[in-house]
């Protein structure tokens, strides 16, 4: 089969031809029909998180897939020849972008019926991790007040539209060329970062959710209310920092949890816009791994095998 692969720390990944992987005990082998590719494995690829997630030479790209099961290891029960199935591999291991990946039967979860099931992909980790940041630890309530960074991309879409259904008021920084794209998702207010510094636009703040990082984190401090609460997506926040001014700093360090992403699907199947930049087949992978990692992605970007 065809597969994504690293071949060195700092390279770009190359398409390969590999071995068809087999399912062992415990496992099952599935077709891919999208893989979502994720800025972790930008970080993962440029030798960024090795102390997190090392891997080993050559590796095959991409922790985020949907398919349908092929084979089934010896004392796999509950899954059946053909299920649609979705799921997160452990960063370390990886192997989604290909034609065909090994992944533990506990892992998978039953993909959504109201999304296609290439596009399905995309909820494994932005749209889990936006769960984690909303739900688990925010603890978003109607009538809040909620800054979402980088809306318009992957995980900051699935922010805004899980904030927009606890009833929270939703103001997002994005480009104006992305404006429309967050006022459909549930954004109330909008500002456009590349003209106007948010500080100046959004106040009284309750929670701050950052995929962004750097001077933002720190900007974003000015706008929280006391008490209020910085949820950061990319690296630990200082929390030291926050804490000096009376307000509360969490990093969402996301973990592969088939649990989790049952809830997301579950939402997924009552109305949840997966954001797509684009669509490419696992040919033009590398190109859009590149591309991924220039950062200017407004959604996710699929590669279909």
């Amino acid at each position: 089969m065809k597969a994504l692969q690293y071949t060195a720390y700092g390279r770009n990944p190359v398409v390969n031809d590999v071995p068809e992987p087999v399912p062992g005990p415990g496992e099952i082998l599935v077709r891919v029909a999208g893989a979502a590719l994720n800025p972790l494995d930008v970080k993962i690829g440029a030798g960024r998180v090795q102390e997190y997630f090392p891997i080993n030479f050559p590796s095959i790209v991409g922790t985020d897939l949907a398919g349908t099961v092929e084979r089934i290891g010896p004392g796999v029960k509950g899954w059946g020849i053909g299920d649609a199935v979705i799921t997160r591999t452990d960063p370390t291991v990886g192997g989604a972008v290909a034609e065909y990946a090994v992944v533990p039967a506990t892992s998978l979860v039953a993909a959504p019926t109201m999304t296609s099931l290439d596009i399905a992909a995309g909820l494994a980790t932005a749209a889990a991790t936006a769960w984690q940041a909303v739900t688990e630890i925010a603890e978003l309530k109607s009538g809040q007040k909620v800054l979402v960074h980088a809306g318009a991309g992957g995980v900051g879409s699935f922010v805004i539209q899980l904030a927009h259904r606890t009833g929270a008021h939703v103001v997002t920084t994005v480009s104006n060329a992305a404006a429309e794209i967050v006022r459909k998702l549930g954004a109330d207010e909008i500002i456009d970062y590349t003209s106007v510094d948010f500080r100046t636009a959004v106040s009284d703040v309750d929670v701050v959710v950052d995929s962004v990082g750097g001077e933002t984190e720190v900007r974003s401090l000015d706008v929280l209310k006391p008490g209020g609460l910085l949820v950061s997506l990319p690296v630990p926040p200082d929390f030291e920092r926050a804490a000096a001014r009376g307000l509360r700093a969490e990093f969402v360090f996301h973990a592969s949890d088939a649990e989790r992403l049952a809830k997301v699907v579950a939402i997924a199947n009552e109305g949840f816009d997966v954001v797509v930049d684009r669509t490419v087949r696992l040919s033009g992978a590398a190109d859009a791994f590149d591309y991924l990692a220039q950062g200017h992605a407004k959604g996710k970007v699929i590669v279909q095998p």
